[in-house]
């Protein structure tokens, strides 16, 4: 029974996903709002959707390993596989705004997290615990984030990206039906596949934090990458990269900081290496960026690869 949900959810969420990409966008253009402003706003907060549900009730379960392996193991999926695969599917122009800006506010989340983490490095305390007052710490980052879209949001009002292909004639109801629809589709789907992939995953004997940073980070991830893969194909890579960053930077300054603010999080000493991984592989991220403002098919293949390899050593190291 477990497999079939499986395979209802990743239908939601491939059909959740063609919708959610096709109503933002077509919305975005009536609006004058760049696409990768919904990509990091509206797109990034709808796929971040799975992630925040998951580790809120993971908070309260007293399951601090799950909570931030979905975190930390979503961001690293979203940084390799989400945005590795879309590349290798068409490849990237990345922005300028987004190499100085939003990929470095993504890279400051890691520090943040890994910082906040280090209580027995730091403060000579006897745990590592993410506390509630650290929880708040992160939110108030993630209020900074907010700022700096809207303002991008109003500074670019009358900019929007003339070259995204979306039925501007449209109706109004339609694209909100579509952008609705499809996230909760997204959301639903993304619910049924980790659960299913979860109770496979514990039939199977793998510990809570393993589950965290594979099966339930991939699976609170397939949204992230239906919906950049989505976006590539239908020739908006700006929603694709914003997804995928914005996403990024949403698990862990929302996330991350509200699971701890509804319970401190006590930590396994393992995830300061899968920390410090994400840590590095967002600085690859902004190489390959910064390499004539694209992410070729070569670059995403390595991405993958990346993970591929990561994967490998965090099932060998449990």
């Amino acid at each position: 029974m477990a497999y079939i949900i499986l395979i209802i959810g990743f239908v939601l969420l491939i059909k959740g996903a063609d919708y959610f990409v096709e109503g933002a966008s077509n919305i975005a253009v009536k609006l004058n709002v760049s696409p990768l402003l919904v990509g990091l706003t509206i797109v990034a907060f709808g796929t971040s959707s799975p992630e925040a549900t998951v580790s809120i009730l993971a908070a309260l379960d007293d399951s601090a390993g799950m909570v931030l392996g979905n975190v930390i193991g979503s961001n690293i999926f979203n940084i390799t596989v989400a945005l590795g695969v879309t590349a290798m599917i068409a490849p990237l122009t990345v922005q300028s705004e987004t190499i100085r800006k939003e990929i470095p506010f993504s890279l400051l989340a890691g520090v943040v997290l890994l910082v906040l983490m280090a209580d027995v490095a730091l403060e000579g305390a006897a745990e590592n615990v993410v506390t509630r007052g650290d929880g708040l710490i992160i939110l108030l980052f993630f209020a900074v984030f907010l700022y700096y879209v809207f303002e991008m949001a109003l500074k670019n009002r009358t900019q929007a990206d003339s070259s995204v292909d979306a039925d501007v004639g449209s109706p109004w109801l339609k694209n909100i039906l579509l952008t609705i629809g499809g996230l909760a589709a997204i959301i639903f789907g993304g619910r049924l596949v980790v659960n299913s992939a979860t109770e496979i995953a514990l039939a199977l004997g793998m510990s809570e934090t393993l589950v965290g940073l594979t099966i339930v980070a991939i699976g609170t991830s397939l949204p992230e990458l239906i919906t950049s893969v989505t976006a590539a194909i239908k020739k908006k890579g700006d929603i694709a990269i914003g997804n995928a960053v914005g996403s990024s930077i949403f698990n862990i300054f929302f996330v991350a900081g509200s699971a701890a603010t509804v319970a401190p999080l006590a930590l396994d000493a393992k995830i300061f290496t899968d920390t410090w991984i994400l840590i590095i592989l967002t600085i690859l991220l902004l190489i390959f960026s910064r390499t004539r403002y694209t992410i070729g098919r070569a670059e995403g293949f390595v991405l993958v690869l990346a993970y591929a390899v990561y994967l490998v050593y965090i099932i060998m190291r449990n």
